[in-house]
């Protein structure tokens, strides 16, 4: 098995791990730690599969995943976001550069935005008196679905 095809499979790994972080938010409105330390623990292998360098690749990986972190917690401790979302986020910073992380955030809040008005939408039609909670883990997965998908499976990007 050559590492061309090793990148595949992580990646295929990755949009199965993405697929069942949905299924739980949606259900449960919660991502579970294993999951999420699961694909940051693949991260290295998908690093070497790609060819990545130590210096200066892996270090800027491990760089903008403590920044998404660091940023992404401060969301989380004035409560805009869940603390699975915070580490998912995480997680998946760990396999893209720095450009493409950007484009994640821009499109998983995008996604976020809709979500959040479809669900007020349905909360208000339903008439709830319950707290309304966004499985953020959703937006979070689509803006991971979308950079895996352009990334390696679009020729023309």
């Amino acid at each position: 098995m050559t590492e061309f095809q090793i990148s595949y499979g992580l990646l295929a790994a990755l949009a199965i791990a993405l697929i069942h972080a949905c299924y739980t938010d949606a259900k449960r409105r919660e991502i579970e730690d294993w999951l999420n330390a699961g694909i940051a623990l693949a991260a290295p292998i998908f690093w070497w599969s790609s060819g990545y360098d130590l210096w200066p690749d892996i270090g800027w990986q491990l760089a903008v995943a403590g920044g998404v972190f660091v940023i992404f917690t401060a969301m989380f401790a004035i409560g805009a976001m869940g603390g699975g979302d915070v580490k998912l986020l995480s997680a998946l910073a760990l396999w893209f550069p720095f450009p493409e992380i950007l484009k994640l955030v821009v499109i998983m809040s995008l996604a976020g935005g809709a979500l959040t008005l479809i669900m007020a939408t349905i909360h208000k039609i339903r008439k709830s008196s319950a707290k309304l909670e966004i499985p953020y883990g959703l937006a979070i997965a689509f803006g991971g679905f979308w950079i895996v998908g352009e990334r390696y499976f679009n020729q023309f990007t």
